[in-house]
């Protein structure tokens, strides 16, 4: 039997801006029909083991989505860009990265919404970092990720 499709979403340290990633891409994958696998993974392991950050986890929750109690960050390896069809990175950095670990079909997350800036800009297409900031910030990252979900599912269906 053939595998799923696998995508995987990339940030720094897989608390934040991946795993909120995961979540909307899995609802979005799930109500279009598409048995999709999709997890996340970080550039750092400075986070490892940690769970979803709680900010992030409360901005999905207030918008129906149904994060997974069981996420714990974890660091991105080279075999995973192997076992995966698509691996979404969230900024050009993060891009840079996983080219640098190994072979694999690496885009930008943003590259998928049809409103993301158009440019030559390296920064153009990263998602913003919530990190530092507060609700508001959360909800603005939230806001670009759920703005190319549906776009990557379009992708995903047309390689189907």
């Amino acid at each position: 039997m053939p595998q799923p499709y696998a995508v995987m979403v990339v940030c720094t340290g897989n608390i934040c801006r991946s795993p909120m990633a995961e979540v909307v891409l899995r609802d979005r994958f799930a109500a279009a029909g598409l048995g999709v696998v999709v997890d996340s993974a970080g550039i750092s392991d400075e986070e490892h083991g940690r769970p979803i950050d709680p900010r992030a986890r409360a901005v999905l929750l207030e918008h129906g989505y149904e994060p997974a109690d069981d996420h714990r960050a974890r660091r991105v390896r080279a075999s995973d860009l192997r076992e995966r069809d698509l691996v979404l990175a969230m900024t050009s950095a993060h891009a840079r990265a996983l080219r640098g670990l190994g072979d694999g079909d690496v885009r930008m997350y943003r590259s998928f919404d049809p409103g993301a800036p158009v440019g030559r800009a390296e920064h153009a297409l990263d998602v913003d970092d919530p990190w530092y900031g507060g609700p508001a910030d959360f909800e603005a990252c939230l806001a670009q990720v759920e703005a190319a979900a549906d776009g990557i599912v379009a992708f995903v269906r047309g390689v189907l």
